[in-house]
């Protein structure tokens, strides 16, 4: 088996983090605001949310952000693609803030990561939003400095020729591919963001359904959404007292339990679910 590859800095581990809010670092009050919630982990976002004329002041913003910190969770800077002309001056404010990760946008290949984390000294997290990087997932997360893979549904939709109002099952393989990497290569996994704001209902079905899928957490973008992702996220009450008697009632080998064969799998199971039960919660 596989063990992770991820350092454990500034809080929770990545595979238990439930939501990951991204919040645009031209927006002052933005980031304020960000330390009142309950997001298991903050991301400072220099790309697709900032305007180019506000990305000088942005990454200075970010610097300063992480400098301040967020009470001890994790946060990372998601910089510019390469290609763009604010990659190489986003990697130079992630040099010198020092997140304990840096997310990297439309990963196609390996050797971007690998340059990423070679000139910042972070953790990368990469996003896999294109054909090619679906294509190149398994390779992009064994890549060593990769802890976690993101999935960036929006541009992924697109260069798949998704509509925007396809239900997510025609884009299931493809989460799915990202997830089966992830895990191959024993690193994080996380879900995209869902975009209609107000729509609780539907963020709760779609968080339901990526905890099912096997992703750890989801991303956000509202700050209405991180209640619904933890709470989704977490192991509900039922599940942790259905754990804890799954534990007890085990008596070795392979045996009878309510109506079904367990065996030691199945607590490690229990077991795993407990720990990240009480983990969260502290």
């Amino acid at each position: 088996m596989r063990r992770s590859r991820e350092k454990i800095q500034h809080g929770l581990p990545l595979r238990l983090v439930r939501s990951m809010l991204f919040v645009p670092a031209s927006r002052p009050r933005a980031i304020e605001k960000a330390r009142s919630l309950d997001a298991d982990f903050i991301i400072l976002d220099l790309e697709d949310s900032v305007l180019p004329e506000d990305r000088d002041q942005a990454r200075q913003a970010a610097v300063d952000a992480v400098r301040a910190g967020f009470d001890g969770r994790p946060c990372a800077i998601r910089i510019n693609a390469e290609g763009r002309a604010d990659h190489g001056l986003d990697m130079v404010a992630v040099r010198a803030a020092s997140p304990p990760y840096v997310i990297v946008p439309k990963v196609i290949e390996a050797r971007q990561a690998h340059d990423v984390h070679l000139v910042t000294q972070r953790q990368v997290i990469a996003m896999i939003e294109s054909p090619a990087g679906l294509v190149n997932s398994q390779r992009i997360a064994r890549e060593p400095g990769v802890v976690a893979l993101l999935a960036g549904t929006n541009d992924m939709r697109r260069g798949l020729g998704v509509p925007p109002d396809a239900p997510r099952t025609a884009i299931s393989f493809a989460l799915q591919s990202i997830i089966l990497a992830a895990r191959a290569a024993g690193v994080a996994a996380f879900d995209g963001v869902y975009n209609h704001l107000e729509d609780l209902e539907g963020l709760a079905r779609e968080c339901d359904e990526g905890r099912q899928m096997g992703f750890d957490g989801k991303s956000v973008i509202h700050p209405s959404h991180v209640d619904v992702a933890n709470r989704t996220f977490s192991p509900s009450g039922p599940a942790i007292e259905q754990a804890r008697a799954l534990v007890e009632a085990f008596t070795g080998g392979a045996q009878r339990y309510d109506g079904r064969m367990i065996e030691s799998m199945h607590v490690e199971e229990a077991k795993a679910l407990i720990e990240r039960a009480e983990r969260q919660r502290r």
